[in-house]
């Protein structure tokens, strides 16, 4: 019984994400409401981007520049370039900013953006799931419940504001697991002939274009 009401107890962190905006180029709300004050702790939420959503490092360099974020990229290289099924997965550490209503609510945003991805068959979306985040606390002048709360293996400070490392903590009672979907616009592979056709096409006609352009007005010694 009593392993029952600790469980219960550690449960009711809650936690929320948002993709705002539209198109490819999105805002990554995420919001947090522990289930004990914190003391005094630094909140961060560990997310886990799929290849198909990437952070754009020196756009976030820049937001952070001007206090507007505070993140850390798990690696920090990132292939803007790279289509979806050539990249890799990365890991996001978002450090969440205290709301003024409540003493136990988090929130903080960060620009992500979608990737290209190859073309499909019968749709013009393909769907990139975004796993629930991972709440993790770092107090390194307080102590935290050894039954709600255990080690985590994140290896950065608890602040941008210091170089020193701090012992991170992640919730043992995970919260309810969620998935937020994003639809990203493909083409049809059923239109590869049309698309290579009216390529080549174009290509030519601009080709030939340049070419009289050049030869009716250019000089040749």
């Amino acid at each position: 019984c009593v392993t029952l009401d600790v469980q219960a107890a550690c449960r009711v962190t809650t936690v929320t994400q948002e993709l705002l905006k539209e198109g490819f180029h999105r805002d990554l709300l995420v919001k947090v409401e522990l289930g004990e004050d914190a003391g005094g702790c630094a909140v961060a939420a560990q997310v886990h981007l799929p290849p198909g959503i990437y952070v754009d490092p020196y756009e976030l360099a820049t937001l952070q520049q001007h206090n507007l974020t505070k993140a850390v990229l798990f690696p920090d290289a990132i292939d803007l370039e790279a289509p979806e099924y050539l990249a890799k997965a990365v890991v996001l550490l978002l450090f969440l900013e205290p709301e003024a209503r409540c003493s136990r609510c988090f929130r903080g945003t960060v620009p992500v953006h979608a990737r290209y991805h190859r073309p499909a068959r019968a749709t013009h979306q393909a769907l990139v799931a975004l796993q629930s985040p991972e709440v993790l606390l770092c107090c390194c002048h307080g102590q935290l419940s050894a039954e709600c709360w255990e080690p985590a293996e994140v290896d950065t400070p608890c602040s941008s504001d210091t170089n020193s490392s701090c012992q991170w903590h992640t919730t043992k009672h995970r919260p309810a697991y969620e998935e937020l979907m994003l639809r990203v616009p493909v083409g049809l592979r059923e239109h590869n002939s049309l698309v290579c056709a009216l390529t080549l096409l174009t290509t030519g006609l601009c080709s030939g274009l340049i070419l009289a352009a050049a030869c009716k007005y250019g000089h040749f010694s």
